[in-house]
């Protein structure tokens, strides 16, 4: 069988890297990494351009996408990108927010409604902490940057869209949370402000413990991103997702037997042993598994989220978004 040449756009993670760098190969296939740094280029070039042959895009698109039935893509159930977002709320001190319920009625900063990070946290503080956000004035536009990250093209509009005002093109969201010409900030980035301005801290100051208190209550490590591979290709080539699938896990599993190698620190963390761990001893033996069968309830509680804030209109079912790729279901 000829080897296909492939274009691969993701973050260079570590778990992906001995993918990148040929280490763990694609059975069929040889992969051209494209170096990109930051997650929203990726995606705003395959929604735009259908650009890659496989590339990193964002759980709510994977998810918007594959409902209206008019994704140019594929979904793999391989999740480059998870983070708790506890420690992603920030407040003005002097706004008088003293738990989540105060959110209620405040003037909150955004980065975009779509984006991931922001559907987790309104969907966990709606359900865990009731917080009320129907009257809430959002103001959207770049936290550390002027104007919208991506550009429209990465934009999702919810079919009941909140009362929401878009930034002016001199004004930052960072710099409006620490002058109070906002309450709060929901956002994917930690802003400037937070390390420059003493009006300016997190909700919740010890997020690291309302994290492993979600986890032990929900078991869930909440997905940012999904591994999406271009339609037309699948469909030429249906054995890739499963040939994909098998290189992504190799390498992951690859990435954490480096991290552990206690001779020659991997990375720059001066107690990485330590955080490895309480890694263990939170996550068990695969602390980052792909598949649909460890990974169920998470991805029916982001589709929950997206159905209560109407970017869908009803649940799928979730082995109707993701492709069969010899993964645990």
């Amino acid at each position: 069988m000829t080897e296909l040449n492939l274009t691969l756009a993701c973050l260079p993670y570590d778990r992906f890297q001995p993918l990148l760098s040929g280490e763990i190969p694609v059975d069929g296939a040889r992969v051209a990494p494209v170096p990109l740094r930051w997650p929203i280029e990726v995606f705003s070039r395959m929604l735009a351009h259908n650009e890659f042959d496989i590339a990193e895009m964002s759980i709510v698109h994977s998810f918007v996408y594959t409902a209206k039935r008019t994704a140019q893509f594929s979904v793999l159930p391989i999740f480059p990108s998870r983070m708790f977002r506890h420690g992603f709320i920030f407040i003005n001190k002097t706004a008088g927010i003293r738990s989540p319920r105060d959110l209620a009625g405040r003037r909150i900063g955004i980065q975009g409604h779509q984006t991931a990070a922001s559907i987790w946290i309104r969907g966990i503080l709606r359900s865990d902490y009731g917080v009320d956000f129907d009257n809430v004035s959002w103001f959207e536009g770049g936290v550390n940057q002027k104007g919208l990250k991506g550009g429209h093209i990465t934009m999702l509009k919810p079919r009941h869209p909140p009362r929401t005002q878009p930034l002016r093109d001199d004004q930052m969201l960072s710099d409006m949370l620490a002058t109070g010409e906002i309450d709060a900030l929901i956002s994917p980035e930690i802003p400037a402000s937070l390390r420059t301005s003493d009006n300016v801290e997190r909700l919740f100051p010890d997020y690291q413990a309302e994290e492993k208190s979600y986890f032990a209550r929900t078991g869930i490590f909440p997905i940012m991103h999904t591994l999406v591979i271009r339609k037309e290709l699948h469909e030429q080539q249906p054995w890739l997702a499963a040939s994909l699938y098998k290189a992504c896990d190799a390498a992951k599993a690859l990435a954490l037997k480096q991290a552990r190698y206690s001779g020659a620190p991997a990375y720059m963390l001066p107690w990485m042993f330590k955080e490895l761990e309480e890694m263990d001893a939170v996550f068990g033996a695969d602390p980052w598994p792909y598949g649909l069968a460890p990974n169920r309830t998470a991805l029916e509680t982001v589709q929950r989220f997206l159905v209560e804030e109407s970017f869908l209109d009803e649940p799928m079912r979730i082995d109707d978004v993701f492709l069969p790729a010899g993964d645990p279901r």
